[in-house]
């Protein structure tokens, strides 16, 4: 992919496929060591049903890993979308070994055997215009909360685990004959897709790419997205021009946090915020606390990122 001469120097990839890896566990070790060659930071995911995650890097570090991943004649179309920042958005450089590479909870799902049909991002507003169409937004609420398509249900799951239930919940195959869903880089509705073919729905489309790829394709003045979409790096969110937007992220949390949440007297940096001021134990406060303690004197050090780990982990529902 050619990076525009104006651009950032580091470049964020969300990259994903579904594709059947017996061998997943072997190819761990030779990715990491791949990765870290080149200075590639960030969490990569491999699991039996392929691989997932979002990296950064410099232009020839992203190719160079890229063509590590294509010379794998399985792994040969791996999709990937790019924006750029000025700085590495991750400060670590992992590959976990996981059972699902985004995680619904279902077994049976099977991208690889069954799956919605693909809506390119210059089709998606035709689609989701239709009035007999079922537009669902297959995100979380927190990320729902700062951006969606015009029009688009929100589940107001806490997690994708949830999605299977809140269909059952509220869908019928014999009511709602057309489904078109989307989420940030088309992994999670890939999944869920193939999920709800599985319970019968007959006409379900998904947007290729995600919300990322949408933004990336579609001129803003023909755009039918709302607000800024959610990433799972540093850079919290991204505009419609895929820089970065106008959110931080609180710590304690992960939730994206706005400068009216910011300016609250529940908001503690790197401790609190007021989504999650009333429901954190005392133990995750001093935990916080502690670490933000060691952010500061790493920042004054001059050390290139903080110590400590957080007090929850990132959401195990993260996607390209």
């Amino acid at each position: 992919m050619t990076q525009p001469h104006d651009a950032p120097p580091i470049v964020v990839a969300a990259l994903y496929q579904f594709v059947t890896l017996d061998d997943y566990e072997a190819l761990r070790e030779p990715l990491l060591e791949t990765m870290r060659a080149h200075d590639v930071k960030g969490t990569l995911l491999l699991a039996n049903e392929g691989i997932n995650g979002t990296v950064s890097g410099t232009r020839e570090s992203i190719d160079a890993l890229l063509a590590w991943l294509r010379a794998d004649p399985r792994l040969a179309a791996v999709d990937h979308k790019e924006s750029y920042c000025d700085a590495h958005p991750f400060y670590r450089t992992k590959v976990k070994l996981k059972r699902e590479i985004v995680t619904l909870g279902v077994d049976g799902v099977d991208p690889n055997q069954k799956v919605g049909t693909y809506v390119e991002p210059e089709d998606w507003n035709d689609v989701i215009a239709d009035p007999e169409v079922l537009v669902i937004d297959t995100r979380n609420d927190y990320e729902v909360e700062i951006g969606s398509f015009e029009g688009a249900i929100d589940p107001k799951t806490k997690t994708f685990r949830e999605f299977p239930d809140y269909v059952k919940a509220h869908y019928d195959p014999a009511k709602h004959k057309k489904v078109a869903m989307f989420c940030t880089g088309g992994i999670r509705c890939e999944k869920a897709s193939s999920f709800m073919l599985n319970a019968g729905f007959e006409e379900v489309y998904h947007l290729k790419g995600g919300i990322l790829n949408y933004l990336e394709k579609v001129p803003e003045s023909q755009s039918r997205w709302q607000g800024e979409c959610f990433v799972f790096d540093n850079r919290v969110t991204v505009r419609h021009d895929l820089a970065e937007g106008e959110y931080d992220q609180c710590h304690a949390c992960r939730r994206p946090i706005s400068e009216a949440d910011m300016a609250s007297e529940k908001y503690e940096p790197g401790v609190s915020c007021p989504h999650c001021w009333d429901s954190l134990p005392e133990k995750t406060r001093a935990s916080a606390r502690e670490r933000q303690r060691q952010i500061e004197l790493a920042k004054q050090r001059g050390e290139p990122h903080p110590l400590g780990r957080d007090p929850r982990r990132q959401p195990a529902d993260s996607e390209a």
